[in-house]
């Protein structure tokens, strides 16, 4: 016998909160993009050297822009999938913890990628207790589905 699982009627929120990383992609692709034209760092060059960044503040805010970046898509698989399992037990939580964490990254993205190393540390840490939440929920939910 098979496992059924039921989506819940407002799992549609669940997929909103998902939907809205798009987004918060497309926002650290303008920081970063913007980043790169002001501090005059050709493609297919990643990273300022440190050399550039210790003498160059525009070149140090495109490292803070490129790394933001980088953490957000290391980041973004764990989360979606955090938040699409604990969307079928608890949808509605889920979904605002879901909205909330990208609220959160999209302060982190754009404090990181103007002020710097220093200023990404709140949101960060929103942004961290969130998706432990969430995976805290989402490992719940998967082992009560297992012991069905």
């Amino acid at each position: 016998m098979g496992l059924t699982i039921e989506v819940p009627s407002q799992y549609g929120l669940v997929l909103v909160a998902a939907s809205s990383t798009f987004f918060l992609n497309l926002w650290h692709i303008l920081l970063t993009s913007s980043a790169r034209k002001a501090s005059g760092i050709k493609y297919p060059v990643a990273y300022a050297s440190k050399e550039e960044a210790d003498k160059d503040k525009n070149a140090l805010l495109f490292n803070c822009a490129q790394r933001a970046h980088a953490n957000f898509t290391e980041q973004l698989t764990p989360f979606l999938g955090e938040l699409l399992i604990a969307g079928l037990r608890w949808p509605v939580p889920a979904a605002a913890m879901g909205l909330s964490w990208t609220l959160a990254r999209t302060v982190y993205a754009t404090s990181y990628a103007r002020g710097g190393p220093q200023a990404r540390v709140i949101p960060s840490s929103i942004a961290f207790l969130l998706e432990i939440s969430l995976k805290l929920m989402a490992t719940t939910a998967a082992v009560t589905y297992a012991l069905q």
